[in-house]
């Protein structure tokens, strides 16, 4: 018996009026599956959840949610999801216990049971102890741990998740990661949305990437890395730089181009080999003192820049500047 996708979308469809925000886009998500969805702003990223997860209606083509028909059975289907936005969605004049209270009783949970998994999510992220303050008084780590226990209070089958990292501190962040792991061994399928491009590689099973309405790619990260024709790199630090010398590093013949990334040169290649041999000349012949020295691979980074034309960074910045 073949087992039923976690989610499918076939044809999905959405227009606004004369424009088409997604063109018939379909895919399926496995059970107990890591899956990151990724694209641009405008690239119709948040339209195709929105039409995942019942929010908007699709103009055309369909989704399903453990088999259920997100438009024909919403009540069965929002039944086994749970759902993490990016804006928190915690109610910060309640405690974190009433906060996941309330989040049963919105789902039509018996008191008994509602109240058993509150106890259980509590505790399992570390905020039983704190069940009873306001969740105003919280970090941004406390209370994005309360949104997610909040989205699994019904049991949930499947976990969206938008941007569950952005803007906490190193350690949150590392907590969140583990705890979205843990999960996930114990089954819970996990639909990821991140501009954070090296938790999309270390995270997921596999990567979508949408760009212009359409599915650019589906697969693996490491086989997304490898499928694109990027240009290999390396990349150098000195104890000191100065413009002249990254003009005479720029100006070598294997090199493509020059990037500065913080207090690092990447020298952008096709010959690797023929690139390091002549940065060691150059290196000999003005006695420059390096730091650090490493050839690189493509990056999922350069594979979402060659599908899509914009670099992460600049998506963040673009998100922040429209929030």
């Amino acid at each position: 018996m073949t087992e039923v996708k976690a989610i499918e979308a076939k044809s999905l469809t959405k227009y606004f009026g004369d424009f088409l925000a997604v063109d018939h886009v379909s895919f399926e998500v496995n059970q107990g599956e890591i899956f990151g969805f990724l694209g641009p702003n405008g690239a119709g990223k948040s339209t195709t959840i929105r039409m995942l997860t019942g929010v908007s209606t699709p103009t055309e083509g369909a989704a399903y949610i453990m088999g259920f028909d997100i438009t024909r059975q919403p009540v069965d289907a929002k039944s086994v999801m749970g759902i993490v936005p990016d804006i928190s969605n915690i109610y910060t004049e309640l405690t974190a216990w009433e906060n996941l209270i309330f989040t049963g009783k919105l789902y039509g949970i018996p008191k008994a049971r509602r109240e058993e998994s509150a106890e259980s999510l509590l505790k399992r992220f570390d905020l039983y102890g704190r069940k009873d303050e306001e969740v105003e008084g919280f970090s941004r780590g406390m209370r994005r741990r309360v949104c997610i226990a909040m989205a699994l209070v019904n049991d949930s089958k499947i976990l969206f998740l938008d941007e569950p990292t952005s803007g906490l501190d190193v350690k949150s962040v590392r907590g969140i990661r583990g705890m979205i792991r843990e999960l996930n061994t114990e089954g819970l399928t996990v639909f990821l949305t991140t501009h954070n491009i090296e938790e999309a590689s270390q995270m997921c099973d596999r990567i979508a990437i949408i760009n212009r309405g359409k599915i650019s790619v589906i697969d693996t990260p490491e086989n997304i890395k490898r499928a694109m024709k990027s240009s290999q790199s390396v990349e150098v630090a000195f104890r000191e730089t100065n413009k002249e010398m990254q003009k005479t590093l720029e100006d070598l013949p294997s090199v493509m181009e020059l990037q500065k990334r913080g207090d690092k040169l990447r020298l952008i290649t096709e010959n690797p080999t023929l690139t390091l041999r002549q940065l060691c000349g150059v290196i000999e012949e003005q006695g420059l003192e390096p730091i650090t020295l490493n050839t690189l691979g493509s990056s999922l980074e350069d594979a979402f820049l060659q599908l899509t034309g914009t670099e992460m960074e600049a998506e963040v910045i673009k998100r922040r500047r429209n929030r």
